[in-house]
């Protein structure tokens, strides 16, 4: 609490210490034709505005030279040096295309798309970006429920988007797929802090336009790293808090050097204890990049990655232990020679991830223009556990006698490792004109993947170091080609296709544990066809409609389950955009309408990924509605609200020992009602303050409907604070950033599993639970140089 105490007396007395500030103001155009809704950011900090129904912008600045940012599609970048107060006029038409996100725009859409999407930007991203993962940052997005196995949002963490699974969510950086190639999920573990060197990300929900990597079957994330900088820069920035949590970032820029050349880069180190019990992470990681931007080109060279060490946490609890003390972690459990409770103390999660991007995009007059990536991705590492009294025969070891008396069992340590390489290109040729779009563009990717299991330790039983039990490998590739346009029909309609080809070819070949054969050959080629219209009754009002076709592949652990069927999707989006002074309101009805889908069964295995099955037909039908409203000159009201149903047509299982039938039942995992709240007040220039909240309503987390496998609905709320001092000595800016998560100390879960068993022809169910974090704070502060 000392801390706490002095971070507060510090911030309180830099706020008093403010200095004059004068008002800089005028109104953005393009031609003579007001624009609303342009991004006004200051370059180098972290404040920006927008400008109202009328086009204009409000913005405190103090004496010197500044650079404004005007961010509308295109950008444009003004020096204004302030000796009073100030009126400064922007005509837009003359901007430029922001050259960074030209390597998004094949696959990103705009407000005129009839796409379902939301967008949260660097500015957003950086109120609460105090070590916390992605998925933590995202949780107030329309329709996104978030979790995480430590409990507080640092480690393993995820998110579903209408109910689907990470699996089902198509995740690209820069263009390039990010998924794993072969289990499809996105461990946003192995990137550690990657926060700090996001400019803005956009997530599309439904099927959404083509991109690459594996087909989006609930949503797509399309992720845009950092932007380059005019001038030199750089920042320290450091937090702590609840659980022993602390995260350390280092950055720089060289800014914009003989005209052309840019480089910068990020070290980051979090560690924290987590909430449940021994779930620590300790995450390492970086980002580099060099730049040049010429007249008609940008090309990128850039590498991020890092390592992560996490205690395993994905045993969960069941509903006695809940009851009882909700942060006990029984992974690595064994009991000594004097049959004493004890915990295996590297009972982890250590996986390494290295990743290379080279981008290259290329203007040619007349609209057109090019984009081209290359790609490498190197992971590896293992999970290491404790085995406690395991068969000798089913890890390849032999039984051994010891005081007359056969020995078959043994405690072991494992590591159950995974070597993999992932490389390929993107690439795609624009047009684009006034009234036409036109995008040709397409991937190829690669990935070979080494599974095998070591024993490294017997407690009884005779072995050699580094034994290996079992060895897999795997190989899959992925093709794509796909063509879009966009054609304004007239002032008001405009029309959009989006043809796409995908073709992939899975091979596994070798044994996995318990010496069991694990073989597969599968090739799939799907078509995806999309189409939609955009009509405006003015400048400020839109309608759409889309309608798209999905396919997609099962994953390793399907195959291992069983003999999947790919996916079918049919996606029918209408939606409605407003923007009126100040009120802006999206609101969409969705239909998704399934073949095949793979749904969560509920169960893990044995390294707690979720096990999904085929359901045959089902459904998920929503409305979603989100909102922004300006309340006052210093008050943002920012509401979204989701309420759907989700049902397979027939859930077919076993029961009893008998295969039933149980009818029209609610997909698992898939809350009828999700809503969110961000309520913000700035009640003088750099100060903001935020309440957030988020509902999710009640879920299963079987196909089934049964009682046991319910998770109750869960209301939080968070407290987000922070100062920038723009006049700090010594530094360009200092941002103190507060947040105290569950402000309330509800206690809640928000993921669990389902499991059924067998016993004398009688089926028994019970259920595991992840318990979040209570209430619990995050402190930073950060220096800008």
């Amino acid at each position: 609490m000392k801390h706490v105490f002095l971070f507060f007396s510090f911030f309180l007395f830099t706020v008093s210490g403010v200095a004059q500030d004068f008002e800089v103001s005028g109104t953005v155009t393009n031609g003579e034709v007001p624009i609303p809704g342009v991004l006004v950011k200051i370059e180098g900090t972290s404040r920006f505005t927008q400008t109202n129904s009328e086009g204009n912008y409000s913005l405190l600045l103090n004496k010197g030279v500044h650079y404004l940012i005007f961010s509308f599609g295109n950008q444009k970048r003004v020096r204004v040096e302030v000796e009073g107060d100030l009126i400064l006029n922007v005509d837009m038409s003359s901007a430029q295309e922001v050259l960074d996100e030209v390597f998004l725009s094949a696959v990103r859409v705009t407000a005129s798309s009839p796409i379902t999407y939301s967008n949260l930007s660097n500015e957003e991203i950086e109120d609460r970006n105090l070590g916390q993962d992605i998925p933590s940052l995202m949780q107030y997005m329309p329709n996104v429920v978030t979790t995480s196995d430590a409990g507080a949002g640092i480690g393993y963490s995820s998110l579903r988007v209408r109910g689907t699974e990470a699996r089902g969510i198509n995740v690209t950086i820069n263009g390039i797929p990010y998924n794993d190639a072969e289990s499809q999920g996105t461990f946003w573990v192995n990137l550690g802090d990657f926060a700090s060197s996001v400019e803005d990300l956009q997530l599309q929900r439904g099927v959404g336009t083509s991109t690459n990597g594996a087909g989006a079957f609930g949503a797509s994330l399309n992720v845009l790293t950092d932007s380059y900088n005019y001038k030199p820069s750089a920042e320290i920035a450091n937090s702590f808090g609840s659980y022993n949590t602390h995260k350390h970032t280092v950055k720089f820029s060289t800014g914009i050097f003989d005209d052309h050349w840019e480089f910068s880069g990020r070290a980051s180190v979090i560690k924290s204890d987590g909430y449940i019990d021994r779930a620590s992470t300790d995450l390492k990681s970086y980002f580099f990049q060099g730049t040049y931007v010429g007249e008609t080109s940008l090309i990128k060279a850039l590498t991020f990655g890092g390592s992560e060490v996490t205690y395993q946490a994905w045993d969960g609890i069941d509903a006695d232990q809940l009851g009882e003390n909700r942060r006990f972690n029984p992974a690595g459990a064994y009991k000594d020679d004097q049959g004493n409770l004890q915990f295996y103390e590297d009972h982890v999660d250590d996986y390494k991830q290295d990743h290379f991007q080279l981008l290259w995009n290329e203007r040619y007059g007349n609209g057109w223009s090019s984009n081209l990536a290359l790609h490498y991705t190197y992971g590896r590492g293992f999970y290491e556990s404790y085995r406690a009294e395991s068969d000798l025969e089913e890890y390849g070891l032999q039984p051994f006698n010891a005081n007359e008396e056969e020995i078959t069992t043994s405690d072991l340590v494992t590591r159950k490792w995974l070597v993999n390489d992932f490389y390929g290109t993107t690439f795609n040729l624009q047009y684009n004109q006034q009234d036409l779009e036109i995008i040709f563009g397409g991937a190829w990717n690669n990935y070979e993947g080494d599974h095998f299991g070591e024993i490294i330790f017997t407690r009884f039983a005779p072995s050699l170091p580094l034994e290996r039990y079992y060895d897999n490998r795997s190989q899959k590739s992925d093709f794509n080609m796909f063509g879009k346009a966009t054609v304004a029909i007239s002032d008001k309609l405009s029309l959009y296709g989006d043809l796409q080809l995908r073709r992939i070819h899975y091979e596994v070949e070798g044994v996995e544990e318990e010496n069991v054969p694990f073989v597969v050959d599968d090739s799939h080629t799907f078509f995806n066809p999309k189409a939609g219209l955009t009509y405006s009754f003015s400048d400020n009002s839109r309608l759409y409609f889309s309608f798209a076709r999905a396919h997609r592949e099962p994953n390793r652990s399907d195959y291992e389950a069983g003999n999947p069927e790919p996916e079918e999707l049919n996606d029918f989006e209408l939606g409605w955009r407003l923007f009126s002074g100040k009120f802006q309101l999206n609101s969409n009805l969705y239909y998704m309408d399934y073949r095949n889908q793979l749904v969560l069964t509920g169960e893990l295995n044995d390294v707690g990924a979720p096990i999904r099955r085929n359901s045959g037909n089902s459904y998920r039908l929503g409305l979603e509605i989100d909102a922004a409203v300006n309340l006052h000159s210093k008050v943002t009201w920012r509401p979204n609200i989701a309420i759907s149903r989700n049902k397979n047509d027939e859930w077919i299982a076993s029961w009893n020992g008998e295969l039933q039938n149980f009818g029209k039942t609610d997909i698992s995992y898939s809350p009828g009602v999700v809503a969110g709240n961000i309520l913000e007040y700035r009640p003088v220039n750099g100060l903001e303050l935020k309440f957030l909240s988020k509902y999710v309503g009640e879920q299963y987390m079987s196909n089934l409907e049964n009682e046991a496998s319910l998770l109750e609905s869960y209301f939080v709320n968070d407290f987000n604070i922070q100062y920038s001092w723009s006049t700090a000595p010594l530094f360009k800016e200092v941002v103190f950033t507060g947040l105290i998560n569950n402000i309330f100390g509800e206690e809640y879960v928000s993921n669990g599993y389902y499991y059924t068993y067998d016993w004398d022809g009688v089926t028994y169910d019970g259920a595991g639970y992840y318990p979040q974090a209570t209430r619990n704070f995050l402190l930073g502060m950060t220096l800008k140089f």
